[in-house]
């Protein structure tokens, strides 16, 4: 790994690594905070999965998620949200290709030779994780905004042993129902359904429940909410299949980091709570 920055911020540092990526066969990069609690023990640690666009920078920069994180001894990793470089993209289309690796492993060309985010975050990033960092292998979460509150939902019910607790911003719950789902996941899968509802949170939850209550935020005035996110849908599955979840309607927030800045404390809470117990 290359280390691309190092900021001391909250009794912490605030590290940005570049790395060869086997699984995408790219270069990657992540951001990871470490507060000094994380020098005498290994200390839990949240995977924050992006939205649209993003890149590791995004969450790192505008979240705040350092001062409370510090305080309860979490690492905070965030990764981009997506392969880089010389690979397959739509210059045309922010929400296909690079920035838009929409968490799943591409099995179209041109797509499958780097978009293998899925493995990536399931496996390969929390390896090198654990290899390099005073991380406790139990206690690992997931949570994430838009796109990555898809990403996070669909890691915790596939790998619900790995990440143990979830939360999520203004998630896309039913890909495989709404727009930007669709569009993608024709892309990267093909056109058979069938392929989608193992990245579908409504359709995972119905098979794969866990003990954990999944928290949700939504902004009342989100652009996206009606056509594209549709929380509704997940907290009515979740309810038939006997899963915990607490869908929090934020009213006059919308799809920004402003939404997110304002409840970021509470999701690195409600992270705290359940990996500590």
């Amino acid at each position: 790994m290359q280390q691309l920055s190092n900021n001391r911020i909250f009794d912490g540092q605030q590290l940005v690594y570049q790395h060869n990526s086997d699984c995408c066969k790219s270069s990657m990069r992540f951001s990871i905070y470490l507060p000094d609690l994380s020098r005498q023990a290994p200390c839990p640690a949240l995977f924050w999965l992006s939205g649209l666009t993003c890149t590791e920078q995004n969450f790192t920069v505008k979240a705040g998620a350092q001062r409370v994180a510090s305080e309860l001894g979490l690492i905070v990793i965030a990764p981009d949200t997506s392969p880089r470089g010389d690979i397959a993209d739509d210059p045309d289309a922010y929400d296909l290709g690079k920035g838009a690796g929409f968490y799943v492993d591409a099995t179209q060309p041109p797509w499958a030779d780097n978009y293998q985010m899925h493995t990536y975050i399931a496996a390969e990033l929390p390896a090198l994780i654990q290899q390099h960092f005073s991380v406790d292998a139990e206690r690992l979460g997931v949570f994430g905004h838009s796109m990555g509150g898809h990403g996070a939902l669909t890691m915790h019910l596939r790998y619900p042993e790995v990440f143990k607790s979830v939360s999520a911003f203004a998630p896309i719950v039913a890909p495989a129902r709404v727009p930007w789902g669709r569009k993608v996941l024709t892309a990267y899968l093909g056109k058979d359904e069938q392929q989608w509802y193992q990245y579908d949170a409504c359709r995972l939850v119905r098979q794969n429940q866990t003990e954990a209550e999944i928290l949700i935020d939504q902004g009342s005035a989100d652009e996206f909410l009606m056509e594209q996110l549709q929380p509704e849908l997940f907290t009515a599955a979740c309810q038939a299949a006997g899963q915990p979840v607490q869908l929090r309607m934020q009213q006059g927030y919308d799809h920004s980091y402003y939404f997110i800045t304002s409840f970021i404390e509470d999701h690195l809470r409600h992270h705290a709570r359940n990996l500590n117990n």
